[in-house]
């Protein structure tokens, strides 16, 4: 199923990424590119020109579709806040189809419209998991809450930690999760479209609205507190070099 509002098609995703997608072919125009995408075995089922699929979260139209093959345009805004205009020819994206009515709800819905890039910081691998920290631009961070849900790539995931003042988060990620998407292949630096979940972003903003009008210049004194509590807890939630070593 998509969601029109306002005359603009928004991808209502189910929670999970369904498999990887394989890009076949890229056509270069100025302001626009079209990919060629082999989709997971299954993808193609009664896909439609016109039907919404996100890919590395990011929700695209298709343009047309032969067999497990589907053709998407992407417009330069598109490419500018994500990165779709970074892929090649031979790439694996995440591929996840529109939700339907009557599919099971897990985790958090998504709109398949990208806020902003983020960047691995770091990657740990304790035993049968995996664990990744990412840098977000710093007007981003304030959304982002321990045990929350975040959208990675068009992935679904829960957020372990956050540490406010150096503006990044950790997730992990257990082997299923490793097999299904592309993380298992990205390492240090790697470019990540990231979604923010709406009703939280709703939440902070109605708050901090309401703080400033009753607190005016307190406020900056109260978030600097916060941050440092925060930054603590997240601190004490990260595996030491300790536990590393006993890992080992």
């Amino acid at each position: 199923r998509s969601i029109w509002v306002t005359g603009v098609q928004t991808c209502a995703l189910p929670i999970f990424v369904k498999g990887l997608g394989r890009i076949e072919s890229i056509k270069r125009l100025p302001g626009l590119v079209t990919f060629d995408i082999l989709l997971p075995e299954g993808g193609e089922q009664d896909l439609e020109i016109g039907a919404s699929v996100a890919v590395d979260g990011v929700c695209l139209t298709v343009t047309s579709a032969n067999g497990r093959h589907a053709m998407f345009d992407v417009m330069q805004e598109t490419l500018t806040r994500t990165t779709l205009g970074e892929l090649d020819t031979g790439d694996s994206v995440n591929i996840e189809r529109a939700a339907r009515d009557g599919a099971e709800i897990g985790g958090h819905p998504l709109s398949g419209h990208v806020d902003c890039v983020a960047r691995i910081a770091d990657v740990q691998s304790p035993q049968n998991n995996r664990v990744l920290t990412f840098a977000v631009p710093l007007p981003w961070i304030r959304y982002i809450f321990a045990k929350g849900y975040i959208a990675l790539n068009g992935a679904s995931l829960t957020v372990a930690a956050v540490d406010r003042k150096n503006s990044t988060f950790s997730v992990w990620l257990i082997p299923e999760t490793l097999r299904m998407t592309t993380f298992a292949s990205k390492g240090i630096d790697a470019r990540i479209n990231l979604e923010i979940e709406r009703s939280t972003q709703v939440t902070v903003d109605t708050i901090r609205d309401v703080l400033e009008e009753r607190l005016g210049p307190l406020l900056p004194r109260l978030e600097r507190f916060v941050e440092q509590l925060e930054s603590e807890a997240a601190q004490s939630r990260l595996p030491s070099s300790d536990d590393k070593k006993s890992r080992r």
